[in-house]
């Protein structure tokens, strides 16, 4: 915004006016709106809700692919698939980061998800059966969220909008690692072509869902647009999701499942088969595969870890009083450094 306008200064009726003026013109005129600047509880809460699910789910969506870490074919592969993985962890330290601009704690948003208080994307309820579930995660569900992300770039929140750019650049290279896996093994024998059609077979229609629900049946949608957080609508950005992948799916030489998928030349868009919504929100209520599965790991693996955060913090603790740390530069931060561990 072009000027900081502060939560103590907005008491009375008049100022509470004229900063939501203020606030209303900086959307309209694309400024970005930065931690300090006054905003409506409502946009927070929009923020903090959609930047929460956000990072649950990269750090909920490196399970599926840590568990063929051990098992990937050769050694390029698991290189590969580490740094894969290891990149989620970041995209997930990066956007916890940006919500606590708006001054909720990571450990309250971490709280929140492993009680269920708060989602993550369902489609990382599904189990990774073969090794081409990692190629067709990499191609259609990274290429889902690439679809959806990039406009993120643009939104109207500051450290969202900035912490998107590294994230998108990052699910390229997945999206990129994911296609070229695929490619391999459609071109490989009668037995590797199989599996990676089955892949895309089970990873397709769940990929569709991840845009959520249609635009009318969207609760966040109407309002997230109108204040950019969201440039496009659920719908839109599936359709643009679909219109990129059916010319890729041809490349590769699989089937994407769907026997209503037919170019519409009136409306310059491939039309597609009605998504069974049902399923989508039977695992969002916990009636998934994985759930179950998904939350306990993540607890186990946070409990497991609770005495990392307590080293990390008793070391800060010990140097921030002395002047200096290990480099000599000066003390450390003991929350700083808790907070680092969390994740």
């Amino acid at each position: 915004m072009t000027s900081t306008l502060l939560e103590e200064d907005s008491g009375d009726a008049g100022a509470q006016e004229e900063f939501e003026a203020a606030f209303e013109a900086a959307v309209a005129a694309d400024e970005r709106i930065e931690p300090r600047d006054w905003m409506p509880d409502a946009y927070r809460a929009t923020l903090v809700r959609q930047m929460a699910q956000h990072a649950h789910s990269e750090i909920i969506g490196m399970q599926p692919e840590a568990n063929w870490i051990t098992r990937a074919p050769s050694l390029r592969r698991k290189a590969i698939l580490m740094a894969k993985v290891q990149d989620e962890a970041g995209h997930g330290l990066y956007l916890y980061s940006a919500a606590e601009t708006l001054g909720t704690g990571r450990d309250e948003l971490l709280d929140k998800l492993h009680s269920g208080r708060q989602k993550y994307s369902s489609i990382f309820n599904y189990p990774t059966l073969t090794w081409a579930d990692v190629g067709a995660i990499g191609w259609l569900v990274d290429g889902a969220a690439i679809t959806n992300q990039v406009p993120l770039c643009r939104c109207s929140y500051g450290p969202y909008a900035r912490a998107m750019v590294r994230i998108c650049k990052e699910e390229s290279f997945h999206q990129r690692q994911g296609y070229e896996l695929l490619l391999a093994l459609s071109r490989g024998t009668e037995a590797q072509h199989a599996m990676a059609q089955d892949a895309v077979d089970r990873w397709w229609w769940p990929s569709l869902m991840m845009f959520g629900p249609p635009d009318e049946e969207s609760a966040h949608s109407s309002r997230s647009m109108a204040w950019k957080i969201k440039r496009h609508s659920n719908d839109e950005l599936r359709q643009r999701f679909v219109d990129i992948c059916v010319p890729q799916a041809e490349a590769l030489g699989l089937t994407l499942p769907d026997p209503e998928l037919r170019w519409n030349e009136e409306r310059g868009h491939w039309d597609f088969g009605p998504i069974d919504w049902s399923e989508f929100h039977a695992v969002l209520k916990g009636n998934g595969p994985c759930n179950e599965q998904r939350i306990s790991q993540r607890r186990r693996a946070h409990e497991e870890g609770a005495w990392v955060r307590e080293a990390a913090a008793a070391y800060a603790a010990k140097h921030s009083g002395d002047g200096r740390g290990d480099s000599g530069d000066g003390g450390g931060d003991a929350e700083g450094a808790r907070k680092e561990a969390v994740a």
